[in-house]
């Protein structure tokens, strides 16, 4: 969704592969998977309803945003209806991911919240092959297998039989995929904005969609206590979801979607020291998995970022 042509050529496909991953994106990258990972922490420990916790966090964080936004000194451009339809999408799709996943964080472990909170990571790559019309290569492809298997044996291990568990499980996995749309349109967006006003106006687009979802299920919505909600606005959004958004412009949805398994390894280890839940030897070999198929696509060619220009040339 363009607001035009793009003002500069798209980087090809063949030259980003000759690069290979960089350093910056891949940093910020790693950053915002480990600070989105504290997320499901935050959201327990507020006292108000998980889908309120939500609405906080996107209230909170968009002030600091939109400053960020008007002083990184992007140029305004007339965007077109496709690109304002494209973000408003993004943000209710957001709104809704994160309603169902703080639903659901309450319900199951902290690890397979955040685990199928993240079923994006074999969807997005998914996505992005089919964008570029491009088969993976051998290494792409071996990853891509790591990652699964690092997935499914983090999955076994975390999940249980349990009726607790497993409405909270569904309510993530629904994440999971709304999360997808989320990548889509913001990864689209970000053909034509830069990381901060593309987060900016994504994060106005999803206030009021939770306020309202918090209202229907008569939550409570005012807090007695703003420090989880602070710790969620300012790690979960404003580093977190900086991060990622640039990152998007930067990275390939193989890379985006594998690093994604950053967050239940992180989120697993907190709810191990935190709330007892205990992390096994099997655990240990899917986070193993998890980190050779992360150097394999760090290390390896890699499609370009759909529709990506640089950054310096974007609005």
């Amino acid at each position: 969704m363009h607001a035009g042509p793009p003002q500069t050529k798209t980087v090809p496909a063949t030259t980003a592969a000759a690069e290979g991953v960089s350093a910056l994106p891949f940093a910020a990258l790693v950053i915002a998977n480990v600070a989105l990972a504290f997320g499901p922490w935050f959201v327990r420990l507020a006292d108000t309803g998980p889908v309120a916790a939500g609405f906080w966090r996107i209230t909170l964080a968009a002030p600091v945003l939109v400053v960020l936004a008007l002083a990184s000194g992007a140029r305004p451009v007339a965007l077109s209806r496709g690109l304002w339809l494209g973000l408003v999408v993004g943000g209710v799709a957001f709104a809704a991911d994160l309603g169902s996943w703080h639903l659901g964080i309450l319900r199951t472990t902290l690890a397979n919240a955040t685990l199928f909170g993240n079923s994006a990571t074999l969807i997005f790559p998914i996505y992005g092959f089919l964008v570029a019309r491009a088969w993976p290569t051998r290494a792409q492809g071996v990853a891509l297998l790591l990652a699964a298997i690092g997935a499914a044996v983090l999955t076994g291990r975390s999940y249980e039989l349990d009726p607790r568990h497993l409405v909270g499980d569904l309510l993530c996995m629904v994440a999971g995929i709304l999360y997808t749309v989320y990548f889509i349109m913001m990864s689209r967006a970000r053909a034509m904005l830069a990381p901060l006003p593309t987060l900016a106006l994504s994060t106005l687009a999803s206030s009021l969609p939770l306020l309202a979802f918090a209202v229907v299920m008569g939550e409570r919505i005012m807090p007695a206590a703003w420090g989880p909600l602070l710790g969620l606005a300012l790690v979960s959004q404003v580093i977190g979801q900086g991060c990622m958004i640039y990152a998007l412009g930067r990275l390939s949805p193989l890379v985006i979607g594998i690093a994604l398994l950053i967050q239940p390894v992180v989120a697993g280890t907190v709810g191990w020291v935190v709330y007892g839940e205990r992390l096994g030897v099997l655990d240990l070999v899917g986070v193993a998995l998890v980190a050779a198929a992360l150097v394999l696509v760090r290390r390896g060619p890699t499609v370009a970022p759909t529709g990506s220009t640089p950054d310096v040339e974007r609005a």
